[in-house]
C-alpha cells in the first residue's frame, strides 16, 4: 500500500516567481497538519530544505529537490571534463509561443520549476534517447548524458539519433549534436567514464537505463538517503518486455495529484442541517466525490460558510452533496454562491530498491487479462540480471540452452522468496523473454520513453502523481502466430538485427515490402515517421510509405514535433517531416503529398492508391477527418490504426478489417454548448465571457469589413441578394456595413481611439444598464421566482478611468486593431499610457438613456438575437438607399482589411483585445479574470499536448503494426488502449468486434462490400440478389433513384446497364480513374422484412 499524508501548507508565505531558469534554494517552514486532528493539536513542525520556486496553488513549495541548482558545472571526480554542447541554459522566461501546448497541460509554475532541473540519463541505446528527446522538449535545465559503450549497428534498430556513420563512436558523444538541435536553451552536455555516486548529487533526477542490479541498488541507496533526496528511475525494454521503478525519496510531496482543474458547482439551496445538505444548480453535474475537500464563496444568507475554510464532502451525488458540517445555528441560506473544490498536496514515502525487489507492494497494471503476469516479470528482469552477471552477455535470441537456464535462475530466486512466491511459473512466456532479451525495440522504447518521461517530469516538479513503484509491460501478443525457427533469429549483419532477432527475418521482409499510407504530420505523424523508419517499415524495394499533411510549421510545433527545427518555420510539413525521417533510415521509400485527404482529393487518392495499400496509420487532429479515412478504410477493407492525444491522456483504437468495429461505430457525445442567451446576456464563467469576446471580435474584425468589401466589390449583386433574401439577417448586414462606413468609419487614428473608447462604454456600461433597467435585480419571472437566481449573476456597470491600466489597454489594442481594418497607420504614442491617456481625455462619452421596449432574448434554446418583423422588406430598401448615400463619401477603390484571428502571434495585439473584452465582462459580472495565456488557451481552443503522451500512443499503436503486417492475429490479440500518464492509468483491452447481420445462410458486417463485375444491366443486378433471397424494391445513387418496383416506367430500364442509367439519371461523373460506382439497395425477403444489406458497388470498366 502506498503511504500518503496531507500537507497544509501556511498560507502567509509568498513566493516571487523567478525570471530566468536559475533560482536558488532556502529553507523553508511547512506545519504538517492530520487530517482529524483536534483544534490546537498540531504536528510538530520540521525544517525542509526546499527551493523557492512558483507554486501551483497559494503556498505549494517543491520539498523535494533542489531544485535550481546555480552549478552546472557538476563535480566529476578523477572524471574526464564533460563535452557540452553550445546551448544557453538561462532564458529570460518562458517562451509562450514555442510552449503554449505544454503550458496548457502543465502551467507556468511547473515549466519553471522544470527549467531549474538538472538530470542525468545513463544508457544511450533506444529507450535512453527516447527519454532524453521527451525531456528535452519539455525544457530542462540541463541534460547529462552518460554511456561508456560504443554505438553498434545493432543499437540503430531502436535509435533515431544513430546512423551508420556513428558506429565505433562512443554513444553518448554521438547524440549530443541531435539532441541539442531539439532545445536550444537545454544545456547538454556528457559522461563516458563509469559513474561514481559523489556525481549525483549535483542532479534532481538519475534515469538508468542499462545498468546492473548491484549498480542500481548501490546509486538508489545514495539518491535515497542524500539531502535532499535525488529521484531515482530505472527502466529496461528487453524485446517485447519492459520495466520502470521510481523511487522519489523518504517523503515525496505531490502538489497535484492529477492535473485536472478544482471542480466547481453553482449553489441553488444549502440546508440549516446537520449534516447540512448542498443543492447546486442542475446546469452541469457536479464531480465531486467523498472525502474531497471544497471550499464555499458568494453565499448570501449563510455567509459563515464564506470563511474560506476547507469542509469535507459527503454523500456525492450528481447535482448535490452533504457536508460535513453542522450548519443548524447558521444564517438561513438566501441566494448564490460557488462551491469549489480544494486540491490537497499530498505526500508519498518511498521503498528504496533494495526493500522494493523484496517487498514490492501493489504493481500497477495495464491489462487486466494479464493480472497475474507482474509478479512473473519482476522475476524475470532479476533473473536475466543474474544471468548477464555470471555468464557476462545476453542471452542469444533462439538458444534453448540459455532459455533453460534464465528459467532457472527465475526459479531458484522464486524459491528462496518467503513473501510473494509464485506456485507455478509460466516457462513459455520466459522462453520468449530469453529470446528477445538483448533487443531494445523501437515500440517499446517509444512507449517507455513517454512513460519514464513523464516520471522525470514528475520527479523534477511535483506535477502528477508518480509511478508507486514498479510498472511492468509486455506485448508478446506482436509476436508471429506460427512458431519462429531459430535460424530465422539469427543476425544478418544489417541494422535491423535486434528486431529480426524477436521476430524472424520473415516478418522484417514484410515490413520492408509493406505499402503504408500515413495521414497528418504533426506531433503524432513525426513520432509515427521515426517509429517506422526504425522498424524498417517502407524500406524494401517492393515497400512504399505515403505520408500527406495540408499543413505548414508553425513555433508552437517545436515543443513536440521533434523533426521539425526553428530553420523549419512556414516550411510544409509533411515535405520537412519526410526528409527527416529518410535521414534517420535512407533505405526508407517515402513520398510526401501536401493534400488534405478528403472527398476533393480522391484524383489523387484514387481506387488503385487505396487497394495497394497494406495499412493506414491515423496521425490526425480532428473527428471529422478521422471519420473520413474511416469510411475510406471500410470501404477498401484496410486496417486503421487509430490514436489520439490531448494533455497527459493518449488512446488507441485497431480497426481491422472483419474483426472490429469501425472508429465511427462509436461516437463521443457532442460537446455541452452554453445557450446563446446565456454567452450574450447571462454569463456565469469566465469560459462564457471568452465566447462572447471572440465573437466580438471575429464580427467587429472580420465580418464586417469582410461584408463591406463584398458590397463595395460588386454593389448591385450584393444589394441584389439582400432584397431576395428579405429576412432579419440581411437587415442585420445592412446594418452593420452602413455603421461601419458610416458613423463608426475611422479616417485617423484618433477616430479609432473614439471608436474603441466609445466600444467600451457600450459593451460594459451601457448595455449592462439595459440590461438591468429591463430586469431589475429585484425581477421576477412569469411564476414569481426570482429573475436572478442561480446561475445567472447580476451584473455592474464599469466606470472607464484612464488609471485603471485594464481600461487604457482595451483601449490601445481595439483601437490598433481598427486602424488596421481602415489601413490607418498607427502612430508610436499609442504605446504611451500618458499620451493614450489624453487622446481618450479627448473623447466625448455621450449619456446613457435606457430603452423602455428593449428586446433581450432570454430563451436557452434561441440560436439567434435576431427578431424578424413584418417591415423586414421596407426596411431592407431604406437601408439599400442608406448604403448607396455612404459609397458615395468614400474614396475611389476603398476596401476595408478584415482581420483573421490568430492566436499565435503575441504581438499581433488579437488576445489582447479578446482577453481585455471578457476580462471587463467579467468584472460586470463578478466572474474571476484570467491572464492572457489562460484566455489564450480556451478562446484560441487550444488542445494541451505533450511529447510524452505522443510518444507513448505511437509505441503502443506501433506494437499494433507488428500484428497488422504479420496478418495471423485474432480479435483478442489486438490491443485499444487509454492512459493518463498523469495518474498514471494504464487501461489495455481487446477491441469491440463488428456488428453481424444475418440472412438465411449468410452473415455480414460493416466492413463486408457486395461487388458485381462485369458491366451488369438493372435486370443482371436485380437477379443476382434473387438469387441470395433478396427482392431489391429500391435502387439508388447518391440521391437519385435508379429504380423502384412501384413505378411502372422504371420497368424500362431492365436492360439497360446501370452505369449508363447513373451517368443519365444520377448525373454522375465518373473520371478515368474511376473504374466502379456504388449503389444502395433496399431489398426484403420472402416474408416481406426489409434486410438491411451492405453497400454494392458496380464495377463498368
Amino acid at each position: 500500500m502506498e503511504m500518503e499524508t496531507e500537507l497544509v501548507l501556511s498560507s502567509s508565505l509568498h513566493y516571487m516567481l523567478p525570471r530566468k531558469r536559475a533560482v536558488g534554494g532556502e529553507a523553508v517552514v511547512v506545519e504538517v497538519e492530520e487530517d482529524n486532528c483536534k483544534a490546537g493539536s498540531l504536528k510538530k513542525p520540521r525544517i525542509l530544505t526546499a527551493t523557492i520556486g512558483p507554486a501551483e496553488a497559494t503556498g505549494n513549495v517543491n520539498t523535494n529537490s533542489s531544485i535550481g541548482d546555480n552549478n552546472s558545472n557538476h563535480s566529476r571526480g578523477d572524471a574526464k571534463p564533460p563535452i557540452m554542447a553550445l546551448g544557453e541554459g538561462n532564458p529570460p522566461d518562458i517562451d509562450e509561443d514555442l510552449h503554449s501546448r505544454q503550458l496548457a497541460v502543465y502551467g507556468r509554475e511547473t515549466m519553471r520549476r522544470l527549467f531549474a532541473s538538472n538530470v542525468l540519463i545513463s544508457g544511450m541505446q533506444g529507450l535512453g534517447a527516447e527519454i532524453a528527446k521527451n525531456i528535452i522538449l519539455a525544457g530542462v535545465k540541463s541534460v547529462t548524458l552518460h554511456d561508456e559503450g560504443s554505438v553498434e549497428l545493432w543499437d540503430l534498430s531502436s535509435n533515431f539519433i544513430f546512423t551508420e556513420d556513428d558506429v565505433g563512436k562512443n554513444r553518448a558523444l554521438a547524440s549530443v549534436q541531435k539532441l541539442q538541435e531539439l532545445n536550444n536553451s537545454v544545456v547538454i552536455s556528457t559522461l563516458t567514464t563509469e559513474l561514481t555516486k559523489e556525481q549525483l548529487s549535483d542532479f534532481q533526477a538519475v534515469v538508468y537505463t542499462n545498468t546492473s542490479l548491484e549498480k542500481a541498488i548501490e546509486f538508489d541507496d545514495y539518491c535515497h538517503n542524500h539531502q535532499p533526496p535525488i529521484s531515482f528511475i530505472k527502466s529496461e525494454v528487453r524485446g517485447l518486455f519492459g520495466s520502470v521503478f521510481c523511487d522519489f525519496g523518504p517523503e515525496f510531496t505531490v502538489f497535484d495529484v492529477d492535473g485536472e482543474d478544482p471542480h466547481t458547482g453553482i449553489i441553488a439551496s444549502i440546508s440549516n442541517d446537520n449534516p447540512a445538505l448542498v443543492a447546486c444548480v442542475d446546469d452541469e453535474r457536479l464531480e465531486f466525490q467523498d472525502g474531497d475537500l471544497v471550499v464555499f464563496s458568494e453565499v448570501q444568507g449563510m455567509t459563515e460558510l464564506n470563511d474560506g475554510k476547507p469542509r469535507k464532502v459527503k454523500n456525492a451525488r450528481p447535482y448535490s452533496f452533504s457536508l460535513d458540517e453542522d450548519t443548524t445555528d447558521f444564517g438561513a441560506y438566501e441566494k448564490c454562491g460557488i462551491v469549489t473544490q480544494v486540491k490537497q498536496p499530498k505526500v508519498l514515502k518511498f521503498k528504496p530498491l533494495k526493500e522494493a525487489l523484496k517487498d514490492p507492494g501493489d504493481f500497477l497494471l495495464s491489462d487486466f487479462s494479464k493480472f497475474d503476469r507482474s509478479p512473473l516479470l519482476h522475476l524475470a528482469f532479476q533473473a536475466l540480471d543474474k544471468f548477464i552477471m555470471e555468464l557476462e552477455r545476453f542471452p542469444v535470441a533462439g538458444s534453448e540452452e540459455d532459455a533453460r537456464k534464465l528459467i532457472s535462475f527465475a526459479c531458484n530466486i522464486n524459491d528462496s522468496l518467503t513473501v510473494g512466491k509464485l506456485e507455478e511459473i509460466d516457462q513459455k512466456l520466459l522462453h520468449h523473454f530469453a529470446f528477445g532479451a538483448r533487443a531494445v525495440l523501437n515500440p517499446m522504447a517509444a512507449m517507455f520513453g513517454g512513460v519514464v518521461g513523464q516520471e522525470v517530469v514528475k520527479a523534477c516538479s511535483g506535477k502528477f502523481h508518480p509511478l508507486f513503484q514498479f510498472f511492468y509491460f509486455d506485448s508478446v501478443e506482436s509476436l508471429p502466430t506460427e512458431p519462429l525457427d531459430p535460424s530465422d533469429l539469427k543476425p544478418i549483419n544489417s541494422r535491423y538485427d535486434a528486431q529480426i532477432s524477436v521476430f524472424g527475418a520473415k516478418l522484417q521482409k514484410k515490413l520492408e515490402d509493406a505499402k503504408v499510407f500515413i495521414v497528418g504530420s504533426g506531433a503524432l505523424g513525426c513520432e509515427f515517421l521515426k517509429n517506422v523508419a526504425l522498424m524498417g517499415v517502407s524500406c524494401g524495394n517492393q515497400g512504399k510509405l505515403t505520408i500527406t499533411d495540408d499543413d505548414v510549421i508553425e513555433k508552437s510545433n517545436l515543443s513536440r514535433q521533434f523533426l521539425f527545427r526553428d530553420w523549419n518555420i512556414g516550411q510544409a510539413k509533411s515535405m520537412v517531416a519526410a526528409s527527416a525521417a529518410a535521414s534517420i533510415n535512407p533505405h526508407l521509400h517515402i513520398e510526401a503529398l501536401q493534400n488534405r485527404a478528403s472527398p476533393e482529393t480522391e484524383n489523387v487518392f484514387d481506387d488503385t492508391f487505396w487497394e495497394n495499400l497494406i495499412v493506414v496509420i491515423n496521425a490526425l487532429d480532428n473527428v471529422n477527418a478521422r471519420l473520413y479515412i474511416d469510411q475510406r478504410c471500410l470501404y477498401f477493407q484496410k486496417p486503421l490504426l487509430e490514436s489520439g492525444t490531448l494533455g497527459a491522456k493518449c488512446n488507441t483504437q485497431m480497426v481491422i478489417p472483419h474483426l472490429t468495429e469501425n472508429y465511427g461505430a462509436s461516437r463521443d457525445p457532442p460537446e455541452k454548448q452554453a445557450p446563446m442567451c446565456t454567452v450574450h446576456s447571462f454569463p456565469h464563467n469566465i469560459d462564457h465571457c471568452l465566447t462572447w469576446a471572440r465573437s466580438e471580435f471575429e464580427g467587429l474584425l472580420e465580418k464586417t469589413p469582410a461584408e463591406v468589401n463584398a458590397y463595395l466589390v460588386n454593389p448591385i449583386e450584393y444589394t441584389s441578394a439582400m432584397r431576395n433574401a428579405g429576412d432579419a439577417q440581411a437587415r442585420d448586414n445592412l446594418e452593420r456595413v452602413i455603421e461601419c462606413l458610416d458613423k463608426e468609419r475611422c479616417e485617423t487614428f484618433q477616430d479609432c481611439v473614439t471608436w474603441a473608447r466609445l466600444k467600451f462604454e457600450e459593451y460594459f456600461a451601457n448595455r449592462v444598464k439595459q440590461l438591468t433597467f429591463t430586469f431589475p435585480e429585484d425581477a421576477a419571472t412569469s411564476n414569481g421566482a426570482p429573475f436572478w437566481s442561480a446561475p445567472k449573476r447580476f451584473p455592474r456597470p464599469l466606470q472607464f478611468s484612464i488609471d485603471d491600466p485594464s481600461h487604457l489597454h482595451f483601449v490601445m489594442a481595439a483601437s490598433i486593431l481598427r486602424a488596421e481594418t481602415f489601413g490607418i497607420p498607427i502612430p508610436d504614442w499609442v504605446k504611451s499610457p500618458m499620451k493614450l491617456a489624453d487622446a481618450v481625455s479627448k473623447v466625448i462619452v455621450p449619456d446613457f438613456l435606457p430603452m423602455k421596449d428593449a428586446k433581450i432574448v432570454t430563451d436557452e434554446k434561441a440560436t439567434s438575437l435576431s427578431t424578424a418583423s413584418v417591415d423586414d422588406a421596407a426596411v431592407i430598401n431604406e437601408l439599400i438607399m442608406k448604403l448607396e448615400k455612404c459609397q458615395k463619401k468614400l474614396p475611389p477603390g476603398f476596401r476595408m482589411n478584415p482581420i483573421q484571428f490568430e492566436k499565435d502571434d503575441d504581438t499581433n495585439y488579437h488576445m489582447d483585445v479578446i482577453s481585455s473584452l471578457a476580462n471587463m465582462r467579467a468584472r460586470n459580472y463578478s466572474i474571476p479574470e484570467v491572464d492572457k495565456l489562460k484566455a489564450k488557451f480556451i478562446a484560441g481552443r487550444i488542445i494541451p499536448a505533450i511529447a510524452t503522451s505522443t510518444a507513448m500512443a505511437t509505441g503502443l499503436v506501433c506494437l499494433e503494426l507488428y500484428k497488422v503486417i504479420h496478418g495471423g492475429h485474432k480479435v483478442e490479440d489486438y490491443k485499444n488502449t487509454f492512459a493518463n500518464l498523469a495518474l498514471p492509468l494504464f487501461s489495455m483491452a481487446e477491441p469491440v468486434p463488428p456488428k453481424v447481420i444475418k440472412h438465411q445462410d449468410m452473415s455480414w458486417t460493416v466492413w463486408d462490400r457486395w461487388i458485381l463485375g462485369d458491366n451488369p444491366t438493372l435486370r443482371e443486378l436485380l437477379q443476382w440478389l434473387r438469387d441470395k433471397g433478396l427482392n431489391a424494391y429500391s435502387i439508388s445513387y447518391g440521391s437519385c433513384l435508379l429504380y423502384n418496383s412501384m413505378f411502372p416506367r422504371h420497368k424500362e430500364r431492365m436492360d439497360r446497364k446501370l452505369v449508363d442509367l447513373a451517368k443519365e439519371i444520377g448525373k454522375a461523373e465518373l473520371p478515368p480513374y474511376r473504374r466502379h460506382f456504388d449503389v444502395v439497395v433496399a431489398c426484403e425477403d420472402d416474408e416481406d422484412n426489409d434486410i438491411d444489406i451492405p453497400q454494392i458497388s458496380i464495377y463498368f470498366r
